[in-house]
């Protein structure tokens, strides 16, 4: 009993010893967290366009450009709202994309070959007016006897 007793006091001192010996490094880490405000930007801009193939074409092409958020193009007015972080992109980077699917905005023409590869339903008016106020107007025909 002795011996085991002795035997437990000799490693619990040299486990002391050895830890004792040893020096501890304690590094202290810290991390700034940087917070970066996302500069958003709503913007609305006339692009001409006929009919919902026009929609889908022109909104995939505002979309497709790095930093953009949403783009809805209305067809009666003519006219595209476009949310974008105007830290990766801007205006006329939207304007240019859809240019270059081939609709005319109020800063860029259309590219024009790919205006001719549009569907016939989708060829417009080079002349339409863009970004309207929506107002429908009647057309008033008067019988003058």
């Amino acid at each position: 009993m002795k011996k085991v007793i002795l035997s437990v006091a000799v490693i619990v001192a040299m486990g002391l010893t050895s830890c004792k010996n040893e020096t501890k490094i304690v590094e202290e880490t810290t991390t700034t967290e940087v917070s970066k405000e996302i500069a958003m930007t709503d913007l609305s801009f006339g692009v001409r366009g006929n009919c919902g193939m026009c929609k889908n074409t022109i909104e995939k092409a505002a979309n497709s450009v790095e930093g953009v958020t949403a783009a809805n193009w209305d067809k009666d007015k003519k006219k595209i709202d476009v949310s974008f972080d105007s830290s990766k992109t801007d205006a006329m980077a939207i304007h240019n994309a859809i240019a270059a699917s081939g609709y005319d905005t109020e800063k860029v023409a259309g590219n024009e070959e790919a205006y001719k590869n549009l569907p016939g339903c989708c060829q417009y008016d080079h002349d339409m007016a863009m970004n309207q106020s929506g107002d429908v107007k009647a057309d008033h025909h008067t019988n003058n006897d």
